[in-house]
């Protein structure tokens, strides 16, 4: 039997060249080559339906007046947004605020004294070292990795680049990324030391979370371009001297912004309104598989890699603290020698009035507890020690298992957002109704999750109290401001310095001397026996033990 054939002539100058394709190849042309129109159409009437179904078909309004791009662009936007979902949401967020206001402070009560570990008394120095021993194993075996949340912007600073970018005013002007970075250096050699490995065997995984602003900007930061490839930056090293796979970064997701009713905003007439989903959103990116997010990540999903590379230890922590011990071995060791599944450092709080939220018990629960949640009564009551009772300055700083993360999706479905009420740029609801595209600022709602909602659910949780000057100094408002500001965060990270220096045997000819430390030459103090005796009587910033003692 012969099948057919179809005839296809092209016209070459003064040839004519036949081909000859069998109508199998036809089929798969007409396949590939289907009208780009008739796809976007069935994508259309999908879409409509779904979002009809789910009384939100208003984000169409504007559709039959788009470009083709501008159409393909809102298309591909709304396929990424389940609106039955964000219905269930906003119906939960708003039950949920609505229960918090009601809320009666008596389910409120200071942490188990079998669970809050202080690192601040005289007695916890072997535990520290014990401590310190398990994490710093831990850290030579390759099971501890980090997870960086550094989605925001510097807007509060100044700045619109990412906040880890920033500069705090250091003799090296080095940025909180490159501090950071160096710590995780400083702490591979230190294992490696420790367990008697050799020099560069010892990597941490650094997993970074940006957000949809940052991303490119925190990539570029690091050395990489949007393809993956290494930018020319005047022979500095990418990852600032990490490995080139040893640094992974992924975005957080997002949720539409909603109008007190739940009803999704139009930020354009082809473009959802939406923000981030809050530093909570940690969780859920993490089980999100990865496209060219990463120039370095094969495995689908950042859970999936940290199970691929023996990781069974986590530490989370925001980018905008100078002092922050990042995989701090004592940290990690505590949650090991508790079998804690989630853990959090905290400081404590230095008033009773004190606008931080405190890590407390919520109806049985491990929850963290918001300033405004607390009476004057239990803000003032003290415990047996003298320390206030509700003390546990949430800081943003956790350590779980790989095995609770993996479980935090069957958490979500338990757990309900936080509503934020802003005034939202949008295409106003009112004109929206009459199909106009009359611009201004709605009451609307975003609604976020917390790193700390996870909370409720551990089982083991354990929390270690250290002393604020050791541990955070946050970067949150613009310079000259009273309080954590650029000037306080450099002050901070200067005096922690200094006293690592005095500890080791050092003394200093004036106040006005500053020496700042790479984080390369000291983690938190150690390997400084060298400078006993020394007096330093200029200021000065050092990469090297070395330059330490010219000084």
């Amino acid at each position: 039997m012969i099948l057919a054939m179809w005839q296809i002539s092209i016209k070459l100058s003064s040839h004519i060249i036949l081909f000859f394709i069998p109508p199998i190849f036809i089929s798969e042309l007409r396949t590939s080559y289907s009208n780009p129109h008739e796809i976007m159409s069935g994508k259309y009437e999908s879409l409509k339906a779904l979002y009809e179904s789910a009384n939100q078909a208003h984000v169409f309004t504007f559709y039959s007046s788009l470009t083709p791009s501008e159409q393909s662009t809102l298309l591909h936007q709304l396929d990424t947004i389940d609106p039955v979902r964000v219905n269930k949401v906003h119906a939960a967020a708003i039950a949920a605020d609505a229960a918090a206001k009601n809320a009666s402070a008596d389910e409120i009560e200071p942490l188990p004294t079998d669970v809050l570990e202080s690192l601040i008394s005289s007695s916890s120095s072997s535990k520290s070292s014990s401590y310190y021993d398990l994490g710093i194993n831990a850290i030579a075996d390759g099971r501890v990795a980090v997870l960086l949340m550094a989605g925001g912007q510097g807007t509060r600073l100044g700045s619109s680049d990412p906040k880890g970018c920033y500069d705090i005013g250091l003799p090296s002007h080095k940025s909180l990324f490159q501090l950071q970075a160096e710590r995780i250096r400083r702490l591979q050699t230190v294992a490696e030391q420790v367990s008697g490995k050799k020099p560069g065997s010892v990597k941490i995984r650094w997993y970074i979370m940006t957000s949809e602003p940052t991303h490119d900007a925190t990539r570029a930061f690091f050395g990489w371009g949007k393809d993956g490839e290494k930018l020319e930056r005047g022979g500095a090293p990418v990852n600032f001297g990490l490995e080139p796979d040893q640094v992974v970064f992924f975005k957080q997701g997002v949720l539409p912004c909603l109008t007190i009713d739940g009803k999704i905003l139009l930020e354009s007439p082809g473009k959802v309104a939406v923000a981030p989903d809050g530093n909570g959103g940690l969780y859920a990116a993490l089980r999100t598989p990865l496209t060219q997010q990463s120039n370095n990540l094969t495995s689908p999903s950042i859970l999936s890699d940290l199970s691929s590379h023996g990781v069974s230890l986590i530490h989370a922590y925001c980018v905008d603290n100078c002092l922050v011990k990042v995989a701090d071995p004592v940290f990690l060791g505590a949650a090991l020698q508790r079998s804690a599944e989630c853990a959090a450092k905290t400081v404590p709080k230095e008033i009773p009035t004190e606008s931080v939220g405190v890590v407390a018990r919520r109806k049985g629960k491990y929850a963290v507890v918001e300033y405004s949640e607390i009476t004057s009564e239990q803000a003032e009551k003290r415990d047996e020690t003298g320390a206030l009772a509700l003390r546990a300055g949430n800081i943003a700083n956790h350590v779980y298992t790989l095995d609770f993360l993996e479980r935090t999706k069957e958490m979500e479905a338990s757990m309900a957002y936080h509503v934020a009420l802003k005034k939202i740029p949008s295409v106003l609801p009112s004109a929206l109704e009459r199909g106009v595209d009359e611009r201004g600022k709605t009451d609307g709602m975003k609604l976020e999750m917390f790193v700390f909602d996870v909370f409720p659910f551990a089982e083991r949780f354990v929390v270690l109290e250290g002393a604020r000057s050791e541990e955070f100094s946050p970067l949150k408002n613009a310079p000259g401001s009273k309080s954590d500001c650029p000037e306080t965060s450099r002050r901070d990270l200067l005096a922690q310095q200094r006293r690592f220096l005095e500890a080791a045997g050092a003394q200093f000819g004036s106040d006005d001397v500053e020496i700042e430390l790479s984080p390369l030459v000291t983690y938190a103090g150690e390997g400084l026996e060298g400078v006993k005796g020394h007096t330093f009587t200029k200021s000065g910033h050092v990469e090297t033990l070395e330059d330490l003692l010219k000084l």
